[in-house]
């Protein structure tokens, strides 16, 4: 079944196109957080970021860079928030990969908090010790 993203994209759906090439596809959110909200999609249907090939993540960060630049300039926000999401514990609500171009501002009641755990340095080193391991026991191919 096709994803809202792919409807989009195919143009099955209506949508208001901000960008697009070969990887990507870019659009307004119907669910403007801010005024310049905008939502940069791969055009294959992964469904994760880990699941995508480096050529796209690639093409979406700079799309992405693209068009944070041109809402910087004509929406004038106090900031810019660049989120992806994966999975639904993640807090991905659409299984299509996409990341948002949040145009922010102080006070927008925007909030992203988490509670802060701090667990010591010795067991961050073990954490990161086991993510040297595996990256080194089997890299990244896309």
């Amino acid at each position: 079944m096709a994803t809202i993203f792919e409807k989009l994209i195919s143009g099955e759906l209506p949508c208001a196109r901000v960008y697009e090439d070969e990887l990507v596809f870019a659009f307004m959110d119907a669910g403007q957080l801010n005024p310049g909200h905008v939502l940069v999609a791969s055009r294959k249907p992964f469904v994760t970021l880990m699941d995508a090939d480096e050529a796209t993540v690639m093409a979406m960060m700079r799309a992405a860079r693209q068009i944070a630049w041109a809402v910087q300039h004509v929406f004038e926000p106090e900031g810019i928030t660049i989120l992806q999401a994966n999975r639904e514990a993640g807090w991905q609500t659409v299984p299509h990969l996409h990341l948002h171009v949040l145009p922010r501002y102080i006070g927008d009641g925007v909030e992203l908090i988490w509670p802060r755990k701090e667990p010591g340095l010795e067991v961050l080193q073990t954490h990161a010790n086991r993510l040297v391991q595996a990256l080194e026991a089997e890299p990244v191919n896309f």
